[in-house]
């Protein structure tokens, strides 16, 4: 693994402005914050509206790189961003606490939000809300240029009505933060790199730490751990499973003890520095040799891999992609995974293509872009089967083809 972004990280003196941030960051961190305020901006108009109200932490931490309680600030609509199309951005924070967005250069304003969530308000929220809701009818009204459309990504029926009640015309935000994320700089690029040396360092931990007797937990807490030790934030589910509960897959990580001979299977989903998700699966085996079964098994989800990479080019709709990927066989249909492949940015984001088997019922179009960073999947496993395998690997797309972004070697000598 490249070990220059892991020592940077390591010997960086951590600087706070709410968001993660390292003397030693590969790349000037306002150069991003401005870039992906502009692709929310530009979506905007695309989507004519004059505001966008962002209560989502992982939009809000897009749209302006202050956090804060990111996870705890996600129970509640307790945190939110305010972009208008031209003119300001303001951060509306719990409290009065504005050194946590000291000199971050895409914030104009910070206020304190008027609670309305019940933990916070009680029954005196209806109240409170008609605060809110004016304060940001003030905004769009100063700012919209007489546009009443407001997209907002995720909001109570509380927060809604108030807002409509002031006469604005709310509009679904998701589509556009959704497809302003799937695009990423060179910048970006580079910071989502360093969220990958972290990730496969936690990789490295928990493959040295395998053997039999330790616990799924304790096999899993190597990835936290080391995470947080590199400067990452947080890891998204618990997808690690061993043995008989690798199939079928969803099965979190257990007090399970892993036992000789077991397959082992886990999905990283790992919130690394800057914010960047890294999301990679490997499977391995507990011990010094694999079954036939195994090896058969594992040969599949990496043919699967490898055939769906290699179709995957700019310009590609995603029904196209759907109808080249890989044709899964007829035993392992009924436990293939949900999804065929899906984007990464800040977490799981667009696009999400689905298999071809599923693709008239739940499957939208679209087209793969220069820029984009997808997670390629796969879960191989028979429905009688005792064990199953869960691969993924993380690539860019390019102007020519495709870019690895994970370099963490596969189990070769079990093909």
């Amino acid at each position: 693994m490249p070990l220059a972004s892991v020592n940077a990280i390591k010997s960086g003196k951590a600087r706070q402005h709410g968001a993660m941030e390292f003397s030693a960051a590969p790349v000037d961190l306002d150069t991003v914050r401005r870039y992906r305020l502009q692709r929310l901006r530009t979506k905007m108009a695309e989507f004519d509206v004059a505001g966008l109200l962002l209560f989502n932490q992982i939009n809000t931490r897009y749209a302006v790189d202050a956090t804060n309680m990111q996870i705890w600030c996600s129970h509640y609509e307790t945190r939110c961003v305010f972009v208008s199309l031209e003119g300001p951005v303001v951060l509306f924070d719990y409290s009065n606490h504005p050194y946590l967005a000291e000199d971050i250069p895409t914030i104009d304003e910070y206020r304190v939000l008027p609670a309305f969530y019940f933990f916070g308000a009680g029954n005196r929220g209806g109240e409170f809300v008609k605060e809110f809701a004016a304060q940001i009818t003030d905004l769009m009204n100063q700012h919209g240029g007489g546009n009443k459309r407001l997209a907002v990504d995720s909001l109570s029926h509380t927060g809604c009505d108030a807002l409509r009640a002031r006469g604005l015309m709310l509009v679904e935000g998701e589509q556009i933060t959704e497809t302003a994320r799937a695009v990423k700089s060179k910048e970006e690029l580079i910071l989502m790199q360093a969220s990958m040396d972290v990730c496969q360092a936690g990789i490295r931990s928990m493959h040295d730490a395998l053997q039999p007797g330790i616990t799924e937990n304790a096999l899993w807490a190597k990835l936290h751990e080391t995470n947080i030790r590199l400067g990452g934030e947080w890891i998204e589910t618990r997808l690690l499973s061993s043995g008989p509960r690798t199939n079928p897959w969803f099965r979190e990580c257990s007090m399970r003890t892993i036992e000789k001979g077991d397959m082992l299977s886990f999905d990283t989903d790992l919130i690394g520095p800057y914010g960047y998700c890294s999301d990679i699966s490997r499977a391995w085996i507990c011990g010094d040799s694999a079954t036939d079964e195994q090896r058969r098994l594992y040969g599949k989800a990496f043919e699967q891999i490898e055939h769906n990479i290699s179709v995957l080019k700019a310009g590609m709709s995603f029904r196209e992609v759907s109808e080249k990927c890989w044709p899964i066989p007829d035993e392992f249909l009924s436990h293939r995974y949900s999804s065929l492949i899906h984007g990464v940015g800040l977490a799981d984001e667009y696009p999400n293509i689905k298999h071809l088997n599923d693709y008239e019922a739940k499957g939208y179009d679209g087209l793969l872009e220069e820029g984009m960073v997808l997670c390629v999947e796969s879960f191989i496993g028979t429905e009688e089967g005792r064990e199953g395998v869960k691969l993924e690997e993380q690539v860019l797309i390019t102007k020519t083809g495709v870019e690895r972004q994970s370099s963490y070697p596969f189990e070769i000598d079990m093909l």
